[in-house]
């Protein structure tokens, strides 16, 4: 009964001992480690980046973030900007929608993970002959980077398939990056070279200061406009929604009829709900119509295969106390999201068709 008794308090104890623990150890990372902008630009990172980028900076489609030859050169400018620009027709989307005082929170975040402090480039530009240059960029970098500087094929590291290279060469030529990185910081890149990456350094090419002058110049002359200094994106609602003046059945018959001649397949139909362990609302229904162009969806598909993710094409048909609505999601909307150049058009054409019959449906 004693030893019984011996065990309960020790339990107790043993508890109490932990609660303290835990809350000197929660008190103590609150104060030393810990801040609120810290806990948001964390969050933030884990929401928006580290799908690509790793949750500790490491890479994996992104760069390597935590690296400190990546930090000792990448600026806060540099950060901003290409956080707000993204890089076009590559795998980086552009942040245009997010807060000046959440991208200043994310950039803090990452440079926690600085060892050194944080650097700044001069705007100056680098001199250097653009003629010369483009003929070392071919004998020592198009190897990689690609003729015209496009970048390697593909995007971010190669985990699933061979190859004989870790990391896909960024494309020099895109405006994102142009725009976002300075000719100084350019230059100390290509002599520095990038640890854990097949770059080898200017030295290990043999090259002197005025070659990377040369070449850095030769880079910089595909810059198309400044960015920065131009507004990005056009005000694009996220969804189309279109009032139809019809009931909910003559609604869903309309855009069937409205589909086909638009020269596009109806699929099928289904509920909003279907999948759903919910209770239907009095006075509400929802139908998800289907539709798709084979064709088309396999030309946009080998433009940029994220428009899987809103094809085939659909119009959700919703009925609320006798209100019926129309409402699909906006292409346009949908290419500044994907920050492809060579996809636009595809959805400036999407866009055109689910208007056309939006109208014609509510006729």
């Amino acid at each position: 009964m004693t030893t019984f008794i011996g065990m309960i308090l020790a339990m107790r104890i043993s508890k109490l001992y932990r609660i303290l623990l835990t809350g000197l150890l929660l008190t103590f990372s609150s104060y030393t480690f810990s801040s609120p902008a810290s806990i948001r630009g964390e969050a933030l990172y884990e929401e928006n980046c580290a799908i690509c980028h790793g949750t500790e900076g490491m890479g994996g489609m992104g760069a390597q973030l935590s690296s400190q030859t990546f930090l000792e050169s990448a600026s806060n400018q540099y950060l901003k900007h290409t956080i707000r620009l993204g890089r076009p027709g590559r795998i980086m989307p552009s942040f245009y929608w997010m807060p000046e005082s959440d991208i200043d929170e994310l950039i803090a975040f990452i440079g926690q993970w600085r060892k050194t402090p944080v650097r700044s480039w001069p705007d100056s530009e680098v001199k250097g002959d653009a003629i010369a240059g483009k003929k070392l960029f071919a004998s020592h970098c198009a190897s990689c980077h690609g003729d015209q500087a496009r970048g390697g094929n593909g995007t971010g590291r190669h985990f699933s398939r061979p190859t004989n290279v870790p990391v896909t060469a960024p494309a020099l030529n895109n405006q994102g990056l142009l725009n976002a990185m300075p000719d100084h910081m350019m230059r100390h890149i290509i002599v520095k070279k990038r640890v854990n990456s097949i770059m080898p350094s200017a030295e290990q090419l043999g090259l002197n200061a005025q070659q990377v002058n040369n070449i850095v110049s030769y880079i910089r002359n595909f810059q198309q406009s400044d960015l920065k200094r131009q507004p990005l994106y056009d005000e694009e609602p996220a969804s189309l929604i279109v009032e139809s003046p019809y009931s909910f059945e003559e609604t869903i018959s309309n855009i069937k009829r409205s589909i086909t001649g638009s020269n596009f397949i109806h699929i099928r139909d289904q509920a909003l709900t279907e999948g759903f362990n919910v209770d239907q609302i009095d006075g509400s229904r929802q139908t998800i119509i289907y539709f798709c162009s084979f064709s088309f969806l396999y030309e946009a598909l080998k433009i940029d295969p994220r428009v899987g993710m809103f094809l085939p094409c659909r119009i959700t048909v919703t009925e609320d106390n006798g209100t019926v609505q129309m409402m699909s999601i906006n292409p346009k909307h949908l290419s500044q999201l994907f920050n492809n150049n060579e996809l636009n058009e595809s959805c400036d054409k999407m866009h055109e068709i689910y208007t056309n019959i939006l109208e014609d449906a509510s006729l």
